[in-house]
Order: C-alpha cells, then sequence, then structure tokens
C-alpha cells in the first residue's frame, strides 16, 4: 500500500498524455504478455533515458522485479529491451541499482557474460559497471564470479568492452576484499597491456594506474607488475605524461614497490627513467605526489640521506647521487646539472603560469565568466 502511494505521489510530478502515458506503460509491463511486454520494456528505456522523475516513478510503479525476470526469457529482443530498460533505470539512483541487485539481476548478468553472443557480454558488462557504482553492491558483485569474466573481457573484449571492464574492476577493487579476488584472476597482465596503449592522461589511463596501484600492496601484484614486459616502463610513463591524478597512482606503485623490497626493485625502477619524471613531480604534482616523489627519490640514491633540513640540497644531493650511479662519475655530473637546469626552468614556468592565471581571475567582470571556470569531470553514470 505504502508503494501505491508513493507511486501515485510521484505521478502527480507529470501532467496530462505523460501521466497517461507511465500508467500505460506500467500496465503492459506489469500485465501484458510477449511482444506487449517487450514494447513496453522499449518504451521504460525511452522514458528513462534523460528523465529522473521517471527513474524514480517506474521504479516505486514496481517494473524493476518483471524487468529482471524478462532478462530470463528465450526472446533475445526481450532480454535486450529488459537489459537496456534497467540500465537506464539505474544511472543516476542508488536506491534502483539496490533494488535491481536485490531483485537477482547479478546471476543472470553473469550468465550473459558468458554468452557466445559479443553484444550482450558487453552489455552485461555495462550493467554490471552501472551497479557497481553502489558501494551496497559492490561485495554482492565481487562474492559473483563477475571478476574473472571482466578481467576476461580486458584482452577480449572490443575498446568500450575494456574500458567498461576496466572501470567495474575499478569500482570493485574500492571494497578491499575484492582486490586479491582480483589479482588472483591474473589482472595485471592485461591492466599493464591496456596501459602501454592508451593515452596516459585518460580516464582509462587514470583507473588503470589506480587499479595496479591498489594490486602492488600484494607481493604477488608487486612481482607481477615487475615481471610483465614494460611493467615499470609503463608506471614510468603514465609519471611523465599522465594527468595529476594518474601520475599519483603510478608513483604510489613505483614507491609501494621500492619500500617493500629496495634491493630487489630499486635498479629495475632506475633502469626506466624514472628520475626526470620525479623531479618533475616535486614541482608540479599534487601536495601528495610531491611528498610521494621525494621519498621515492630518496630510496633511489645510493647513499644514505643527508641531514640537511633544506629540500633544494636535498634533491640536488640525491639527482647528483643517482646520475653518478646511472652514466658514472664524470658523465653523471653533466647529467645532473641537465636534469636540475630543467628542473628548475619547469619551476618558473609553472610559476608564471600561475601568476597569469591569478592575474586572470583579478580583471574586470566585464570578461565573460564562462572562460574561468573549470569544466566539470563527466560522470560515468551515462544512460543508454
Amino acid at each position: 500500500v505504502m508503494g501505491e502511494e508513493k507511486c501515485e505521489a510521484d505521478l502527480d510530478l507529470f501532467s496530462g498524455n505523460n501521466k497517461h502515458g507511465m500508467q500505460d506503460v506500467l500496465w503492459s509491463l506489469l500485465y501484458g504478455v510477449g511482444e506487449t511486454r517487450t514494447r513496453a520494456a522499449r518504451e521504460i528505456r525511452r522514458l528513462t533515458k534523460t528523465s529522473s522523475k521517471s527513474r524514480a516513478y517506474l521504479a516505486a510503479g514496481g517494473v524493476i522485479v518483471p524487468l529482471v525476470s524478462m532478462l530470463k526469457s528465450d526472446d533475445a529482443e526481450a532480454q535486450e529491451a529488459a537489459l537496456l530498460a534497467l540500465l537506464n533505470l539505474a544511472v543516476r539512483n542508488e536506491r534502483n541499482k539496490v533494488k535491481i541487485v536485490k531483485a537477482g539481476a547479478i546471476p543472470i548478468l553473469v550468465d550473459f557474460m558468458q554468452s557466445e553472443n559479443p553484444n550482450l557480454r558487453e552489455s552485461a558488462a555495462a550493467a554490471i559497471l552501472t551497479l557497481s557504482a553502489s558501494a551496497i553492491n559492490k561485495v554482492i558483485i565481487g562474492a559473483s564470479g563477475a571478476t574473472p569474466l571482466l578481467v576476461e573481457m580486458l584482452t577480449s573484449g572490443s575498446l568500450q568492452g575494456k574500458v567498461d571492464a576496466v572501470m567495474a574492476l575499478y569500482n570493485l577493487s574500492t571494497c578491499p576484499e575484492n582486490l586479491l579476488p582480483i589479482l588472483a584472476a591474473g589482472s595485471i597482465p592485461p591492466l599493464i597491456m591496456l596501459l602501454k596503449g592508451c593515452k596516459k592522461s585518460s580516464k582509462l589511463g587514470e583507473k588503470t594506474s589506480a587499479l595496479l596501484e591498489s594490486l602492488s600492496a600484494f607481493d604477488e601484484g608487486r612481482t607481477a607488475i615487475a615481471k610483465e614486459d614494460g611493467g615499470i616502463l609503463a608506471l614510468v610513463e603514465v609519471i611523465e605524461e599522465g594527468s595529476l591524478q594518474s601520475r599519483e597512482h603510478a608513483l604510489g606503485a613505483l614507491l609501494t614497490m621500492c619500500q617493500s623490497s629496495r634491493c630487489k626493485y630499486r635498479e629495475a625502477i632506475l633502469k626506466e627513467g624514472v628520475i626526470p619524471g620525479l623531479l618533475e613531480l616535486t614541482v608540479q604534482g599534487t601536495p601528495k605526489a610531491q611528498q610521494k616523489a621525494h621519498t621515492l627519490l630518496q630510496l633511489l640514491r645510493e647513499s644514505p640521506p643527508p641531514r640537511t633540513n633544506a629540500a633544494s640540497a636535498v634533491i640536488e644531493s640525491i639527482v647528483y647521487d643517482i646520475a653518478a650511479h646511472v652514466d658514472g662519475v664524470e658523465k653523471g655530473t653533466e647529467s645532473a646539472r641537465k636534469m636540475l637546469t630543467e628542473m628548475v626552468q619547469r619551476s618558473m614556468e609553472q610559476s608564471m603560469r600561475h601568476l597569469q592565471q591569478r592575474a586572470l581571475v583579478c580583471m574586470p567582470t566585464d570578461i565573460s565568466r564562462s572562460k574561468c571556470l573549470a569544466k566539470l569531470p563527466s560522470n560515468d553514470d551515462t544512460p543508454h
């Protein structure tokens, strides 16, 4: 009764033809059969693509359970219509995400991910991505058997399928008990492969770097990263070319490796030319990245750190020590001078950009505010 009252209250948000249209769709899905229900599911997908009110009203009207039931249909068109309707109902609606999982959708989606139909596999992965954004759903999805199938999609899926799989694994990885299953599924090699091939500053690069940082907390993860051809180099390239967030994640992974076993990973990290990127991060990184870069530089040097508290003196000493170790004393001195000069130049350029930005902010108000506002990040929770 309470559900019916809520449904009636939500329906008051609509007027005229919209209200009758909603009622017709509900009736067709709840009491129709065959093609009538399939058409109703398609209409639900359309109605919920852009309207948060429609998502709330239709879910309150009881469409989720019959749509999940339709996923079990032998009719491929009915399955697809129901799946896409559920996807849109879940978008930007935490309550609907939880309801869909409680209605038993996850085991069916896991079955779909094992289908011979690649489109069905990838639609199921997209649904799991959307549902995994809910904290309540993460443990259930992690225990469902979806993880190995998502890892498999990292190599066998289309580009969009791979992106959805990475994003879903990232969502699951924020629940600590899901990390070991992700690692055990053999995720490191395909993640390294994706990182090597993607734009390091992209969202894909950021989430892949974040996953590798989380997995580096385990000895098996660190070993797998070092063992994989180009694994450490891929992280070094992110430090050089990535977004601020992805650079911080890649740095975190390398720092964890070096802190866990300096003698095991130090040479391998140095060999991939990490120093210029680390020096840049000491100037241009986030506050957390700057601190991590200083710490990793200390770990990479040959001799114990100096006792001076002057940051510039510490960095200069570290750079000379490392350059001498890599290139020899004579050539190392020249390399160190070059790196320090470049670092000072970058610092000056950054300071100049900062002053220009402050000047822009302080200019008269007749300048369009739109030029001064940063774009908001896009939401991965996208209607289908």
